[in-house]
């Protein structure tokens, strides 16, 4: 079973993946993951994503397939990709890389949010420096203020999830969006999920557009 899950920023796509892969034993690739992974190691191809990240710029294509790709041949039960891709090369590079790895995609599901409701979630959200789990300060705030309820650690406030990065990174996004989803559309089984609805109710439709498309 082999998934893309795309989305805006704040979409909830970090949330809905985590509950895929544990109820389909699934491998979660996030390339936000990845990403923070090598800053937080400060590799030197960790210092370079940083400096994208940070501005609100995406890391180049060529990049994030290297990492993405080596991910994809540890996979053995299958794959939920999170945050990739992200411009159509991107998709057109997987494409290459699956047909080559006799690999293919089962379905892509698209969560759908206003940009309004993106900026309020993502200003929300803080993140815990110790062990990267994630809360929201209106729809699931931690237990005591700035304190992680799984280690104790301190919570964050993400450079990239400041109003002002937000605004650019939506702006980077939405740029890149239409000809992606266009793609997918015709070459993929395409779904389009509302995500401006409980992650309960996300669930509940994913869940059953898995279930009744993938084999």
């Amino acid at each position: 079973m082999n998934i893309i899950l795309l989305g805006c920023p704040g979409a909830g796509k970090g949330t809905q993946a985590k509950i895929l892969t544990q109820k389909y034993h699934m491998t979660h690739i996030s390339t936000g993951n990845i990403f923070r992974d090598e800053m937080a190691h400060k590799t030197d191809l960790g210092k370079k994503v940083e400096q994208y990240v940070n501005s609100g710029r995406l890391v180049p294509d060529a990049v994030v397939v290297e990492l993405v790709s080596a991910r994809l041949q540890n996979s053995p039960n299958g794959f939920l990709l999170d945050g990739f891709p992200r411009t159509l090369e991107q998709a057109q590079a997987l494409d290459a890389f699956l047909l080559t790895s006799h690999l293919s995609i089962d379905a892509v599901i698209y969560m759908r949010l206003g940009e309004a409701a993106v900026i309020q979630r993502l200003s929300a959200r803080r993140q815990c420096k110790a062990c990267g789990e994630v809360y929201n300060l209106v729809s699931h705030p931690p237990k005591a203020p700035g304190i992680c309820d799984v280690c104790g650690g301190t919570l964050i406030q993400r450079d990239d999830d400041m109003p002002g990065t937000v605004q650019k990174r939506l702006m980077v996004y939405n740029d890149l969006t239409d000809p992606l989803v266009a793609y997918y559309k015709s070459n993929q089984a395409f779904y389009e999920v509302d995500a401006a609805q409980t992650p309960e109710q996300v669930s509940s439709i994913i869940f059953k557009i898995v279930e009744e498309t993938v084999p």
